[in-house]
């Protein structure tokens, strides 16, 4: 299992008339933590990219326990807990001070090639996720 931990600060800009964080800015969140979390065991995005791979998000969910706010400084924790096969799963939570969770989701990927088609993930990839 890989993990990682992701800070960010929420500013005004992501919250709501309520000043509670917009529902959709979690997906943003979760966007770079996942960036960071391939940074973190040496993936890196535009790499995989040049060699001809992508990996769009074919399926999301996030379910909403406790509000989080302006000012509020949070972690997002993104987990790979299985090695990918044509599909990549990722895993989020949202975690506020007082280990309190805020939220929960996952993001499920496919590796596709430049015209669209699936494809199963480069060997790079799978020994870098099998070794961690």
């Amino acid at each position: 299992m890989i993990e990682y931990k992701h800070k960010v600060h929420v500013y005004y800009r992501d919250v709501d008339q309520m000043g509670v964080v917009y529902y959709a800015r979690y997906f943003e969140y979760f966007e770079e933590a996942r960036t960071e979390l391939l940074r973190s065991v040496g993936i890196s995005v535009p790499d995989i990219e040049k060699a001809g791979y992508y990996l769009p998000v074919i399926a999301c969910n996030c379910s909403y326990k406790n509000p989080v706010k302006f000012d509020d400084d949070i972690i997002i924790i993104t987990k790979i807990k299985d090695r990918p096969r044509s599909k990549l799963k990722i895993e989020y939570e949202v975690m506020k001070s007082g280990n309190i969770l805020c939220a929960n989701g996952e993001t499920i990927h496919s590796f596709i090639n430049k015209i669209g088609k699936a494809v199963k993930p480069p060997k790079e990839i799978i020994n870098i996720l099998k070794d961690k």
